[in-house]
């Protein structure tokens, strides 16, 4: 296997200009990355198509919710823009509109569980009677039924969570950081190694690359350290 196919970095920078200068200075070291909201509201969308038509892998972290009609007519138009993933909020009625919506494409439909940023207490403060790893659990089974393509977790339930997807599913785990690291907003973390060997399937990692003095060799140290664990 190669830690290529499994790493993920996430564009979470302020500028498209500044997105294509870390996609070049990074070169052929990395094949896939995520655009979120930050870069696509200021030119990420048309760089996320021009990126996947020049074949790079990209995972759209738009986080979906809305309305059956609405979340199924967004999907339609991600499929045509050749995206390899897509984040919506793992809730089943949107997860069932997003699955239908995407039938017969190549599209990896994933649901976001609950965000690395957040612990038990925030749940709480948010109305959730369930503990994180709980609603984690409730959550990817919901999407196993749905019929998605995998959800994102903290890799601290990768393995728990794998139980239930069974292998062939995607468990995308960002909160990804290497040791030594700084956390930042992270509450839910682990190197890359620990998650793959828990059960993620990619690992997605931003500013431990993008926020390094040498972007490159900081990928290429998290690759090395997630391929001794393939």
């Amino acid at each position: 296997m190669d830690a290529r196919d499994r790493l993920i970095v996430g564009l979470d920078v302020p500028t498209v200009a500044q997105a294509e200068t870390l996609v070049s200075t990074l070169g052929d070291d990395v094949l896939f990355y995520k655009i979120g909201y930050q870069l696509a509201f200021t030119g990420g969308l048309e760089l996320a198509r021009d990126m996947a038509q020049s074949g790079k892998k990209i995972f759209l972290d738009m986080k979906l919710l809305d309305i059956d009609n609405t979340i199924a007519s967004a999907v339609e138009n991600i499929v045509k823009m050749g995206m390899t993933m897509l984040t919506l909020h793992a809730y089943p009625k949107a997860m069932q509109a997003a699955v239908d919506a995407a039938k017969g494409s190549d599209l990896c439909l994933l649901g976001v569980t609950v965000l690395t940023s957040m612990d038990n207490q925030d749940l709480l403060d948010a109305g959730y009677s369930q503990d994180a790893k709980s609603l984690v659990l409730t959550r990817a089974a919901q999407a196993k039924a749905a019929g998605m393509g995998g959800i994102v977790c903290s890799a601290q339930e990768a393995s728990a969570v794998r139980a239930i997807l069974g292998p062939d599913m995607a468990l995308v785990t960002p909160g990804i950081r290497p040791a030594g690291s700084d956390n930042g907003d992270q509450k839910r973390v682990m190197t890359p190694a620990q998650a793959l060997i828990a059960g993620s399937s990619h690992l997605v990692v931003a500013r431990p690359i993008t926020q390094a003095q040498e972007p490159k060799t900081a990928a290429q140290a998290i690759l090395a350290e997630m391929q001794t664990a393939l």
